[in-house]
């Protein structure tokens, strides 16, 4: 995985992991692999995906099974789909109305792209 400097490597990983969930590749109440599963796949520190367990276990997308692991939370998806919207509402929304602004576009522009 190529990590980028903008963004807290543990939040990348929880990117990855939230992909993954919304693909379908983990289902609800689905086992997802272990700490060291994903470090040894990512090559990270299993520390650094403790850490991403924990974020996505505070936002309740995943949930923890004492002595059995970690598990995707029901409705996972509709979660992290809406935490997705509005990070994009609060973070980059403004940069990209801002950076129109500047260079003179219109969302008539926009959508002369989009088509």
């Amino acid at each position: 995985m190529d990590f980028k400097k903008q963004k807290p490597i543990y939040l990348q990983i929880a990117d990855t992991l939230c992909e993954r969930i919304m693909t379908g590749q983990w289902g609800d109440d689905e086992r997802i692999p272990s700490v060291r599963d994903v470090a040894a796949e990512l090559g990270v520190n299993p520390n650094t995906v403790m850490r991403t367990y924990e974020y996505l276990q505070t936002a309740e997308v995943i949930y923890n099974r004492r002595g059995v692991g970690y598990f995707v939370a029901p409705k996972a998806s509709e979660l992290i789909l809406k935490l997705h919207r509005q990070d994009f509402m609060h973070d980059e929304l403004p940069y990209i109305v801002q950076r129109m602004n500047m260079l003179g576009l219109t969302w008539e522009d926009l959508m002369q792209v989009t088509k």
